[in-house]
């Protein structure tokens, strides 16, 4: 080891998207990684809100990890977009950014912020001019499908997902443990 504080070397931008399965998934191994080299995460969903996810009921035990789960207790209507949807993820975006400025950590993961993009609930523009004033040296994560190409620009990696086959055509369901 060079002596070298670890936290010199944060502060770029991931993208997880695409229509493949594994983009939470990619960032809770990185989140999983950052944790064993005792960077403090957390992670805010936009699009979950219970707690039947097996990722939120570990998150309880797991030192240096917060997790904010801030969607409503539906699923989002691309079609019906409710104001109280418009509200969740509006409020998910302010919280973002409160704890951007906290300086309390080092990685902050903004779940399925790329379909709030997509859907309308928030603003491109206003996600982009978070990522351009974070403070330095935070390393920050946005996962989900349809990541705009703004986000794509300002990114330093980017990472799309791809189904080549997925068991739910075959009728496989969700399952807990795998899926949530």
């Amino acid at each position: 080891m060079s002596g070298r504080n670890i936290r010199e070397d944060l502060g770029l931008i991931h993208v997880y998207t695409g229509n493949g399965k594994g983009k939470t998934t990619a960032a809770l191994g990185l989140a999983l990684r950052a944790m064993g080299n005792d960077l403090n995460v957390v992670m805010v969903q936009f699009m979950k809100s219970d707690q039947h996810y097996g990722e939120y009921r570990i998150s309880r035990s797991l030192p240096h990890f917060t997790l904010l789960p801030m969607g409503r207790d539906c699923l989002v209507n691309e079609k019906k977009i409710a104001q109280a949807d418009i509200d969740a993820a509006e409020a998910a975006l302010a919280k973002c950014e409160e704890l951007l400025r906290s300086g309390k950590y080092d990685m902050l993961i903004m779940d399925e912020i790329n379909v709030s993009m997509h859907f309308g609930l928030v603003k491109v523009a206003d996600v982009v001019g978070l990522l351009r004033s974070r403070p330095p040296r935070v390393e920050v994560v946005l996962t989900g499908r349809y990541a705009p190409p703004e986000i794509v620009e300002i990114a330093d990696l980017v990472t799309e997902m791809r189904c080549l086959k997925h068991p739910y055509e075959k009728g496989v369901q969700a399952r807990a443990g795998i899926e949530r």
